[in-house]
This record gives structure tokens, C-alpha cells and sequence, in this order.
């Protein structure tokens, strides 16, 4: 049993990471993408702007997805949502390589970002059909990995290919065939459920919003799979928490090879590679805070959650006073904001959707929770590149500490509320 479940988190955490060389190809290769639009006869603050409201724009269709298409992992299984959402990625990424036109580029990004929304609902589904509600979060910890280090790997070798004179177009290509790789694996080798394996089926968390029902594979109908979950006050705290920390997360993600180009004095090389860093520190933190939330019970990721966007918001505070060509100081300060935020973000749509939504409604609870996050990070393309183009980083970094800050008193209300649940449970 516990060779199968290794072998199927090792399939689940390639398959979602390896998603990732085809969406973090665009801000490690954004510096490279704006000066292309730059030599084509754009303003360098018009170009900059124009690759922000292309992450905005496909940040809005994630979070589409994440609203609309989610669900049908809880029909038609996990398995066959994740090889849609990885073949969906290669074929946009190659797409949106070969085109300069900015109507184009955005409709590959769309695309792209589409199929990519659907990757994660299906690890979920997956997961829900594998684990026992006791491995939730350390199990979720491990896969949420997969993110931070598909994220880190593209970045360190998008940083190297353009160390090593590779154009955008050729990195993104290069992106889509090694999507395609890992997609092939994935098909091959990978299992739906335990029962698909010849295996007992895992228990689910008693407490979820379904009640025995949550035990069932599928869902009898869409009313019965969407009421419960939206009829849960807690899980609404939990979307505003996304909400928050996935706003930071993408404005980071998308914004640090070139902040650490244009306000640390880093060059283009540099930054990108130096931006890997900060999904490594998250992989740490997400690891952490997966142990200790095993150990000190469910209210524990509620108080950690809390605790890390204080430190979060103090933190992105200090960045907006940090001079220009702060270099390593600057670096220092970003790496730390994603080790706080991390852990946090990692719990919401991971070990929480699975104890929301058992086996019958996963896919669904993760999406919402990750769609209503996306909502808040399309914000993160267009108003983070205005203010900069406005007023510097300084005024970006403050407009970031300010929205963490908010979060952290939602986090102050999920406190609050599992405190009296507890109480209510004895």
C-alpha cells in the first residue's frame, strides 16, 4: 500500500510541476519579452504594461476555470482532467512561441491559462481517491511542492538558457517539449483510485460539508455538489484567505526577474535565476508548516496562517522603503516574504479542500477556493506594473503589504471561528 500511494504522489507531483514550465516561462522570460516589444517600436513603460495586462488577463481566465471547469474532475475523474490541463498547456505554449503580435500572445495566454486551471483540481480529485483523511497534511505538503519546485526549475533554467543566449521563443519551445515528456509518463502510469489499483478505498474526513456522502467517487448532480459547499461559513473565511495570499503569491511570481532587473541592479540573467529562490524558501515553508499543523491539530493552520501574514506584511513593508539597487538586501526581503506566505497558501486549496469536500466534492472545493484566490491575483499583472510605471516599486511593495494585512485580519476571524467550534465539539 504504501509503495503504491509513494509511486502515485511521485506520478501526481511530477505531472502538476512539470505544468509549471509552461506558466512560469512567462515572467522568468518577461525582461526579454518587454525589450522585444520595445525594439518592435513600444515605449518601455507601454511594453510593460502590455506583458501586465497579458498575466492579468490570463489570471482572470485561470481563475475562470478554476470556477467553471474544476468540476469536472469530480465527474469524470482526476486522471483525465491533469493530462487535459498538460496537454493544453503544450500546445498554447507552442502556440504563443510563435507569434509577436500582442492579440496573439494574449490568445495563447488565455488558452494556456485555461487548460492550466484545471491541473490542480485534478491532483485533488486524484489524492481524495488515495489518501486517508489522517495524511492529508503532510501528503498535500509534499504535492504542493510540486508547484514551488516546477516554479524553481523553470526559472533556474530559463535563467541559464538566457545566460547561454537563448531568445524567448526558443525557451518556450524548449518549455512545451518538456511538458510533453512528462505528460507521456503520466498517461502510462498513472492510477485513477485505489480501487483502480486492486486496493482497499481510503477513509474520508467525517467532518466534511457532505456528510457520509462525501465517501462517494462522484457527485449524483451539480446542485448536490455545489449547496454544501457555499452553504459553509468557514469555507467562504478559507476563500477570502485565498484570496490574499494567491494575490501576493502571483504578484511575486510574476514581478520578481524583473523588479530584481529594474529596482535591485541585477541583470537579466541574474534575475531570473535569482528568482528561484523564493520557490525554494516556499518549499521550506510549505514543508513546515505541512508537520506542524499534523502535529499541534486543525485549529494549528488557522494560528500559522495568521502568524505568517503578519510577518508577511511587515516584511513587504520594509520592501517598499528598500532603496533602488538594493542588490542582495532586496533579494533577502522577497525571499523571506514567500517563505511566510507560503505555508499558509499551500494549506488552502490542498489539506482544507480535501477535508471540505472528501472524495465526492474535492475537485470542486479546490477550485473554488483557488478560483476566488486567482480573482485577487489578477490584480497582480496590471495594477502592480501601474504603480510601478507611476510611482516605483516603492508604492507597489505598499499597495502588497496593505492587501496582506487585510488578509491576516480574515485570518484573525478563522481563528476565531474554529476556536468556537472546537469549543462547540468539546
Amino acid at each position: 500500500m504504501r509503495t503504491r500511494v509513494a509511486r502515485t504522489i511521485a506520478l501526481l507531483f511530477a505531472g502538476y510541476g512539470s505544468i509549471y514550465f509552461c506558466r512560469s516561462i512567462l515572467p522568468a522570460t518577461a525582461p526579454l519579452l518587454i525589450a522585444d516589444l520595445h525594439g518592435r517600436g513600444m515605449s518601455a513603460s507601454d511594453a510593460t504594461v502590455t506583458i501586465g495586462a497579458l498575466a492579468s488577463i490570463g489570471t482572470l481566465a485561470y481563475a475562470f476555470g478554476k470556477f467553471f471547469l474544476t468540476g469536472l474532475a469530480d465527474f469524470f475523474g482526476g486522471k483525465r482532467i491533469l493530462l487535459a490541463a498538460m496537454f493544453g498547456a503544450v500546445a498554447f505554449t507552442a502556440v504563443f512561441a510563435t507569434s509577436s503580435i500582442p492579440a496573439v500572445l494574449t490568445l495563447a495566454w488565455i488558452g494556456n491559462r485555461l487548460f492550466q486551471s484545471m491541473g490542480w483540481a485534478g491532483l485533488v480529485k486524484v489524492s481524495s481517491k488515495w489518501l486517508d483523511y489522517a495524511a492529508y497534511g503532510s501528503a498535500m505538503a509534499v504535492l504542493s511542492l510540486s508547484f514551488l519546485i516546477g516554479d524553481a526549475a523553470t526559472r533556474a533554467g530559463a535563467g541559464a538558457l538566457i545566460g547561454a543566449g537563448f531568445g524567448w521563443r526558443a525557451i518556450f519551445l524548449i518549455a512545451a517539449a518538456a511538458l510533453a515528456l512528462v505528460f507521456l509518463v503520466v498517461l502510462v502510469f498513472l492510477k485513477e483510485s485505489r480501487t483502480d489499483a486492486g486496493l482497499a478505498p481510503p477513509d474520508v474526513n467525517p467532518i466534511n460539508v457532505f456528510g457520509e456522502s462525501g465517501a462517494q467517487d462522484r457527485p449524483t448532480g451539480l446542485r448536490a455538489l455545489v449547496l454544501p459547499l457555499v452553504g459553509s461559513p468557514a469555507f467562504w473565511i478559507v476563500c477570502a484567505l485565498s484570496f490574499g495570499t494567491t494575490l501576493l503569491r502571483e504578484a511575486l511570481a510574476t514581478w520578481t526577474p524583473t523588479y530584481y532587473v529594474t529596482g535591485a541592479g541585477f541583470d537579466a540573467a541574474h534575475g531570473a535565476g535569482l528568482s528561484a529562490l523564493s520557490p525554494i524558501a516556499g518549499a521550506f515553508s510549505v514543508l513546515g508548516c505541512g508537520w506542524l499543523s499534523d502535529r499541534l491539530g486543525p485549529i494549528a493552520r488557522a494560528r500559522i496562517t495568521l502568524g505568517g501574514l503578519i510577518l508577511a506584511t511587515i516584511t513587504l513593508g520594509a520592501l517598499g522603503v528598500a532603496p533602488k539597487g538594493a542588490g542582495w538586501l532586496a533579494v533577502v526581503l522577497v525571499v523571506a516574504v514567500q517563505l511566510f506566505n507560503s505555508g499558509p497558501y499551500s494549506y488552502l486549496a490542498g489539506a482544507m479542500a480535501l477535508d471540505f469536500g472528501g472524495k465526492k466534492g474535492s475537485a470542486l472545493s479546490s477550485g473554488i477556493i483557488d478560483g476566488v484566490g486567482y480573482v485577487g491575483a489578477s490584480l497582480a499583472g496590471i495594477v502592480i506594473a501601474r504603480l510601478e510605471v507611476a510611482a516605483g516599486w516603492g508604492d507597489a511593495f505598499g499597495f502588497l503589504a496593505a492587501v496582506t494585512a487585510i488578509t491576516a485580519a480574515c485570518a484573525v476571524g478563522l481563528v476565531t471561528l474554529e476556536k468556537r467550534e472546537f469549543r462547540r465539539h468539546g
